[in-house]
């Protein structure tokens, strides 16, 4: 019952949000345009509800020679690949606006888990388990308004779980609320996806492992080395 209420509230407020949206979508593809070469869209294969797949949309951020459907925090470098313009949109979720019309055709609703990319095969896996695979993607979720690219994929499949046992009219509300006060505090925005605190960490903690290591070699070569000259004089 409720997912055909829902239907109906995504097509009224997504069609208003065309109407109103309307100046922002010409402003951002003109600027996008005198940015960088390529189109103003990206098309790129998710997955749906049942797992069935589909094409979302989205404004390009990125250089049209980059890696095709691969996640960004698997990219070498992905600042490389990003443009100038893409920079800002990816900043501000407006890169996401275009799913507006992926909301029109009923491939996506305005709340929802986020989709996966159609090799995403851990991801997709783990909302097995918590039938999150069985309900309307969205624009945005419960996932994204608690931590979005900053959770690792078994905590961000548990709180899509979390929608799916709660899913209603009041959670859709908070969630779509939420996701203006993420947005505008940047809140679990870090580029490179899924699992990318938990990667920065543990590539600090290398870090600071060889630094110790290099340390702890320096010391032994001072040791050796005086220990050399107290046996030359004696």
């Amino acid at each position: 019952m409720y997912f055909t209420v829902k239907r109906y509230m995504d097509m009224i407020l997504a069609l208003l949000g065309l109407m109103v949206l309307a100046p922002v979508f010409i402003l951002i593809m003109v600027l996008i345009k005198l940015d960088s070469k390529g189109p103003v869209f990206f098309r790129q294969k998710r997955v749906g509800r049942g797992k069935r797949h589909f094409y979302i949309l989205k404004f390009r951020t990125m250089k049209i020679d980059t890696p095709k459907d691969m996640p960004t925090h698997l990219l070498k470098d992905p600042d490389q690949y990003i443009t100038k313009m893409g920079k800002f949109l990816r900043k501000t979720s407006l890169d996401e606006l275009p799913q507006i019309l992926n909301i029109v055709k009923g491939e996506m609703s305005i709340v929802g888990p986020r989709p996966a990319l159609w090799n995403q095969y851990d991801l997709i896996k783990e909302r097995d388990k918590y039938g999150a695979n069985d309900v309307p993607v969205g624009l945005t979720g419960w996932a994204q308004i608690n931590g979005r690219d900053e959770l690792p994929i078994e905590k961000k499949a548990k709180l899509d779980g979390k929608y799916v046992d709660n899913m209603g009219l009041k959670l859709d509300a908070v969630c779509f609320i939420g996701t203006f006060t993420a947005v505008l505090r940047r809140k679990g925005v870090i580029e490179g996806g899924t699992g990318m605190i938990g990667k920065l960490k543990a590539r600090e903690r290398r870090k600071k492992e060889q630094k110790i290591v290099k340390e702890e070699k320096k010391e032994i070569e001072e040791k050796q080395e005086l220990q050399r000259e107290e046996y030359r004089e004696a």
